[in-house]
């Protein structure tokens, strides 16, 4: 008996102690414990099981997500190049053109009736961005005389940096015909070159996304102008600007529509141009130009380069509802029809 006895009063001990308050001689005897006592056995014997099989199942765990996550950093990296790939890189204009014709019929006539797209800067990020900021609100004339005096006090376009835009006082601004306005804009941006926060390098290998994200943080530089910088200055390949004036009346030309398109409209418009989208917003800026279609601003031609110039875009600094004029990224006046220069 002692020795049937003793397990139970350690098992009982162990899983309760208000039961150990209860008399020995009556827990076999008494029929309302028989069912308590086998489930706090099982309540036991489950927890002495449990323990040896975490180590083993952590483990497999650790090992099923190193695996996953060694194949999505090397699908990741294998998808990079083809995200940054430029236009004027070498046979990536044919390979758009190619699916643009399979792709859209509409728009493979018309392709055949244009002449062939020219993608080609060599302006370094910064300096395009510094242009763009002073072309707003300016016609082309006026734009040029004033990027061509901030050149000028900055040294030539080899110099210009964040360190030299930030060593110009307003003053100096103010007499080449920068306003206060435009001078703190120029100011965000070099600032936030200064401090890491952007760089050329890390603007040119950024993804779209990101690269809209970050560029958006810039005091004076909204949507349309990132699109603009993204075509025109890094060449993205797949950037529909659906905000633009003169894409939004090409795409309804080409597809005959009662109305002009909402930017909300666009996307789904235009998704068979992916992943050449920057390509068919080219050609939506040259079908307008050539049945004479005016937008925002007057179109001005030079050779194959299609670039806006006027367009107006929603600003952060005011209210939602306000529009402002903003100019252009490479030198020629915003709009969305007209061309960009070199």
């Amino acid at each position: 008996m002692m020795g049937e006895q003793t397990p139970v009063q350690t098992k009982t001990e162990i899983s309760d102690a208000i039961v150990v308050s209860d008399p020995p001689v009556d827990i076999p005897s008494n029929p309302s414990k028989i069912p308590i006592r086998p489930q706090k056995i099982r309540k036991l014997s489950s927890t002495t099981e449990q323990k040896p099989l975490q180590p083993a199942d952590s483990s497999q765990c650790v090992i099923a997500i190193t695996k996953n996550r060694r194949r999505g950093s090397l699908k990741s990296t294998n998808a990079l190049p083809q995200i940054i790939k430029p236009l004027s890189a070498n046979g990536e204009i044919e390979n758009a053109l190619h699916h643009l014709r399979s792709a859209d019929p509409l728009l493979g006539s018309l392709i055949d009736t244009l002449p062939f797209p020219v993608f080609e800067s060599d302006q370094l990020p910064f300096l395009a961005l510094c242009k763009s900021i002073l072309f707003q609100q300016l016609a082309y004339k006026a734009g040029s005389s004033i990027y061509n005096r901030f050149i000028s006090l900055c040294g030539g376009e080899d110099v210009v940096c964040p360190d030299v835009v930030l060593s110009l006082s307003a003053q100096q601004f103010k007499e080449i015909g920068v306003s206060g306005r435009k001078a703190s804009y120029l100011y965000d941006l070099a600032n936030k070159y200064r401090a890491g926060i952007l760089s050329d390098e890390s603007v040119v290998k950024m993804d779209d996304r990101s690269l809209f994200t970050m560029l958006s943080m810039v005091k004076g530089i909204g949507s349309w102008s990132v699109h603009m910088f993204m075509i025109h200055s890094l060449h993205r390949p797949d950037v529909l600007p659906v905000s633009d004036l003169g894409v939004r009346k090409g795409v309804r030309m080409l597809y005959g529509l009662d109305e002009l398109p909402r930017p909300s409209q666009m996307e789904q418009l235009c998704e068979k141009w992916r992943p050449y989208r920057s390509i068919g917003a080219w050609y939506m800026w040259r079908l307008i130009e050539g049945n004479g279609i005016s937008t925002t601003a007057a179109i001005v031609m030079e050779g194959g380069h299609v670039q806006p110039l006027q367009q107006i875009e929603p600003q952060r600094e005011v209210q939602q509802h306000q529009l402002q004029l903003l100019e252009p990224i490479n030198g020629v006046g915003n709009l969305g029809a007209c061309v960009w220069g070199q």
